[in-house]
């Protein structure tokens, strides 16, 4: 299913049996799209009743470091967000095969068994840990929770709440175009999410 985009985003692919992924806009000065639900695509903000409300703000981009992300802003929420470099980078250091485009690392990235993993036989399908597990899976705190948007990136996040110990939302990015103090576009996955798992 393709969901037009809403508010100044580019669009969103949702497929109920699959991966929940899209191509999205954020952009830095416009109130609505300057964060991401990761959960369905859509804007973090809306417009109600005369106020500017939050819907639901997984990943927000300039508002709280300029020309950066920033995760786990809303309510109670936590979040560690991490830079795992360039699809050459991570072909360099995992010592995979890449496809054409450089899209199989990107899509390879997965959850497991709290562990984060990634490509390591193109052909067995096998995955190894990502150094950075770690990181991901430790108590979250503020300096962990935002990061520079970089051109060409790839990023993995974690959400958790402080008054809901069940919650936890794992997602991956990769910077697609940047333009400084205007825009950033990624493609973004969500990996898991416990709010889905319990419908």
């Amino acid at each position: 299913m393709i969901v037009p985009g809403q508010g100044g985003l580019a669009q969103s692919a949702i497929t109920p049996a699959g991966p929940r992924t899209g191509l999205t806009t954020l952009f830095a000065r416009d109130p609505m799209t300057q964060s991401l639900c990761l959960r369905d695509g859509g804007p973090g903000q809306i417009f109600q009743d005369g106020y500017t409300r939050n819907r639901c703000s997984d990943l927000n981009f300039n508002s709280y470091l300029a020309n950066g992300f920033r995760v786990g802003v809303e309510g109670a929420r936590d979040g560690v967000i991490i830079d795992l470099g360039t699809p050459d980078d991570l072909k360099t250091k995992y010592g995979y095969m890449e496809t054409v485009g450089q899209g199989q690392g990107f899509a390879s990235i997965d959850v497991r068994n709290g562990k984060a993993l990634i490509l390591k036989d193109y052909k067995t399908g096998l995955r190894q840990e990502l150094s950075e597990s770690g990181l991901l899976f430790k108590a979250p705190d503020r300096t962990h929770s935002a990061l520079p948007a970089q051109p060409g990136h790839v990023y993995l996040v974690r959400i958790t709440d402080g008054t809901d110990k069940g919650f936890e939302l794992v997602a991956k990015f990769l910077v697609v175009a940047f333009v400084p103090n205007e825009s950033v576009t990624i493609r973004w996955q969500l990996i898991s999410d416990s709010a889905t798992a319990k419908l």
